[in-house]
Parts: structure tokens; sequence; C-alpha cells
């Protein structure tokens, strides 16, 4: 395992066990009784388009599980697998399918190392929210994904826009509140490593094990999905933030957010 997702893994797992009380509390009884829960209605509408009744369905960086937990029950799909490094929010996922009686399995790997076990397994892949940055090579991480893909799969992709690359978000040294609009960084990759916890998930700041990601462009999306046998069947970019990094641009004309859409060839 490369070094920086062995401390990927430290930092998460860490997050998780500061985790606030109220963080994945909802999910049973969400998934009970929505339509469609945790998924933004853009996102909604996409996946209510794909087959996904008796499907199989995967999910790469699939944090606490409920997204496909979401997707499997409402989309009458046959089985859900979700993979991510955090064995401790693996294990949550598991027991939430338990409470739920859903046909969902989640599987504590690094994406990088999924073996042949897999192997055309998926009739259809959900990647979402924060879930690119994490990896170095996005050729060798759909490389991953294609292969547990079967011929004529489908993948949705929902994910930060790469244009949000170039801003600095609060806390960050260059961020300045009467300037929120400026670009401070390059578009082209860079890598990024922080010290400052997940507060998404605990609600506080602390001193955490180093996180170390990867920035992407909107080429290096396509092109890592286009050299591995994917086929762009769809691209919406919208101008409403995913990540909760922007709000003071949130539906300003500025593009936040997309949904990219493909086949396996």
């Amino acid at each position: 395992m490369e070094n920086y997702i062995a401390g990927n893994k430290e930092a998460w797992e860490e997050a998780f066990d500061n985790r606030d009380a109220a963080w994945g509390a909802d999910i049973v009884e969400r998934v009970k009784t929505e339509d469609y829960p945790f998924f933004e209605e853009d996102m909604k509408e996409v996946l209510k388009k794909v087959n996904t009744k008796g499907a199989v369905i995967g999910q790469f960086c699939c944090n606490n599980g409920r997204e496909l937990l979401s997707l499997v029950k409402c989309g009458n799909a046959a089985k859900g697998v979700g993979f991510d490094i955090a064995e401790n929010q693996i294990a949550f996922a598991n027991e939430k399918a338990k409470k739920l009686g859903l046909p969902c399995k989640f599987v504590a790997a690094n994406i990088y190392d999924i073996d042949d076990s897999y192997k055309e397994m998926f009739d259809v892949v959900i990647i979402t929210i924060g879930a690119l940055c994490w990896f170095d090579d996005l050729k060798r991480f759909f490389a991953v994904i294609t292969k547990c893909m079967k011929p004529g799969a489908v993948i949705v992709i929902n994910e930060q826009h790469p244009f949000t690359n170039m801003l600095a978000t609060q806390g960050e040294e260059l961020y300045h509140p009467d300037h929120k609009k400026d670009c401070h960084y390059s578009y082209f990759q860079h890598e990024w490593t922080g010290n400052g916890g997940m507060y998404y998930i605990t609600k506080k700041s602390y001193e955490s094990k180093t996180f170390t990601d990867y920035t992407h462009s909107m080429s290096e999306i396509m092109t890592g999905m286009c050299s591995n046998g994917v086929v762009i069947t769809g691209l919406m970019e919208f101008d409403y933030d995913l990540s909760g990094g922007f709000p003071e641009i949130d539906k300003t004309g500025f593009p936040l957010s997309m949904i990219i859409e493909g086949r396996k060839e």
C-alpha cells in the first residue's frame, strides 16, 4: 500500500472514531421512508433512468454506505457492494445494511488493490462527492473500476467540479472573506496535505493525522475513463455546491458540481 494511502486510512479511521453523535444516525430511517435519500435532485433523476431493477451495483469510496443503501433499496437492485479504505466505517455500513435487511456488502479495501474476484460483477457503478481526490492516478483508478464492470455496464459520477480546484476555502492560508471568488491555485494537478481533521464527520476542529489528496482536471477525469474503455454518454454541470466548502458562491453561476455518465464498451 502506498504511504499516502496508508496515511489516509489512519486519518479517516481517526475521524470516524471522533465522529459526531448525529453523523449517520438518520440512515436507517431515511432509507426506509424516503425516495432516493442522500442524493441531490439531479442525481436522483439520472439514477431513476438507469436500469437498476435486479442489478448488481458497486460503489467505490462508499464512506458510511448511505448512498449505496439508498440506491439498492429505491432502485430495487439485487445486490450492492461498497468499497472504502476505513475499516471502522465499513463495519458501520454493514451494521446499517443488516438493520435494513438489504442485500448490501461493504468491503474494507484500497481501491487500487481490488482483486479479480470482483471482475465483471457490476451492472451499475456509482462514484459520489469526494472520491476522486484520494487517488494520484486516475487511469489506474478507472482501470480497477472498469475491470469490475460488466460489458455494457453503466457508471454515474456525481462529483465536485474541477473548477473548484482553483478556489481557496475557509481555513486555508490564501482564503480571504472579501475575495471569495478569486482563483488562487492552478487548475491542473497538485497535491495537498493537511492535518485539520474532517469537520463534516466530527463537527469539530482537531489536529489530525495527515490527509493527502490530489486535484484533477476535467480532461484527466475523462481521459482516465475513456482510456479504460468507457464511453462518455452524458455530462451535466451545476452551479450548486455539494462539498459544503463554497457556501458564499453557491448558486451564483460558478461551476461547482457535475454529473458524468458513461458506459463500458
